[in-house]
């Protein structure tokens, strides 16, 4: 397919437009589906850049929502009809920031998933669910440039043409597997789900932080990633746009005495001004003369189970139990035909095999299943699993 079939819509820019639009959508009926372009690797944050919306009897429609950042009006009018995404958990929380959260959804990603298809990204189910195949070259585009190309907004627009076509042939599917009370469960606890807690001290992800063991370090590491990230959300631009996490962490481990041997760092180099590695160097400075009381702890404090890779020296029997119990889920996942993180998380599992209930019987076991968060079909498929694995392994 690369055409929409009514042409590419025009992208709404304005009040006057945008309330044809509610009007039409709202006039609409069965599901619409949605889709959400972001400008990840380009701009500060993942606010949305483009939203595509398609509804039987209302058409396609591509809004700009930096032109019109309050779709709340829309969103009202979408109450109560279900919203079909793909991989929802990725487009929802900017959706929201611009007043438009489902109150009922079908997510065709996670249908995929529980339905066993091997390839589950929009082209590939596309393709193989209903035999259309998707120009899909601008999924990675810089979606703020503006005015948008016109190859681009086919693109959008393409997105979300067979969504709705796609939700219904794999509804069909589940509904033949014996699953679509399952998916439903899972949609319903996406929907209702609360926007996640901010993360906290989100500067501990910058990738290559394994390497960093001093805690000085660990302090020029948070100096560093907190300055950066100033300067980023001020131009808007993506963090690793401004500074690389490489760099970032090249200067923990080198701890360099002043700007020139900072200059002398990877990622810190020919482009960068005196200016800025003045600013930099600052950055460093500041951690060196932190004191001890003031530096950060290696590693975050543990609210679950410590890792699995150290069970086995911390508590043999429940390095046991979750080896069974791993086996075992893998075992019933495949049987079903999903992946075995789609039957249940792994986290649930490590959470409930390090503390097992006792005694470990059906009642306990699902219990605790459903305080982790399980949904019923979950539990009910898990417990008996679970129950065998934690008395093989003498959990019980």
């Amino acid at each position: 397919m690369l055409e929409p079939r009514e042409g590419i819509p025009p992208v709404i820019t304005d009040e006057t437009a945008l309330a044809e639009v509610v009007a039409a959508f709202a006039a609409g009926t069965g599901p619409v589906a949605v889709d959400a372009e972001r400008a990840s690797g380009y701009r500060y944050g993942q606010r949305a850049y483009l939203v595509q919306l398609r509804r039987e009897g209302a058409g396609s429609a591509l809004i700009d929502p930096v032109a019109c950042p309050d779709l709340s009006a829309l969103g009202e009018a979408l109450s109560g009809v279900e919203w079909v995404l793909h991989a929802a958990t990725q487009d929802l929380p900017c959706l929201r920031e611009i007043g438009m959260v489902p109150t009922r959804l079908f997510d065709t990603e996670l249908a995929g998933r529980l339905a066993g298809f091997p390839r589950v990204g929009l082209g590939a189910m596309v393709e193989n669910v209903l035999g259309f195949v998707l120009e899909k070259g601008h999924s990675a585009v810089d979606w703020s440039t503006r005015p948008l190309p016109e190859p681009w907004l086919r693109y959008a627009a393409l997105d979300v043409e067979l969504l709705v076509d796609l939700r219904d042939a794999l509804e069909k599917e589940l509904d033949r597997q014996g699953k679509l009370d399952w998916a439903h469960q899972e949609f319903d606890a996406i929907a209702s789900a609360p926007p996640p807690e901010p993360r906290k001290d989100p500067w501990r992800r910058t990738s290559g932080m394994h390497k960093v063991r001093r805690r000085r370090q660990l302090g020029v590491v948070r100096e560093l990633w907190q300055l950066r990230d100033r300067i980023a959300q001020r131009r808007d631009v993506s963090p690793g746009k401004v500074l690389s996490d490489a760099a970032i962490v090249e200067a923990a481990l080198a701890m360099p005495a002043n700007h020139h041997a900072l200059a002398a760092l990877n990622g810190f180099g020919q482009r960068v001004g005196r200016r800025q590695l003045e600013q930099w160097q600052a950055a460093v400075d500041r951690a060196k003369a932190l004191s001890e009381a003031q530096l950060p702890q290696p590693g975050q404090p543990v609210t679950g189970p410590p890792p699995p890779r150290a069970w086995a020296d911390k508590d043999p029997a429940a390095a046991a139990r979750l080896s069974a119990a791993r086996a075992g889920v893998s075992a019933l996942a495949e049987r079903l035909g999903m992946p075995p993180e789609n039957l249940i998380t792994p986290d649930t599992v490590r959470r409930v095999c390090w503390e097992p209930p006792q005694p470990a019987d059906g009642q306990a076991v699902a219990t605790a299943l459903a305080a982790h968060g399980a949904r019923q079909w979950q539990v009910e498929q898990v417990t008996p699993v679970l129950v065998a694995a934690l008395a093989a392994a003498g959990g019980a």
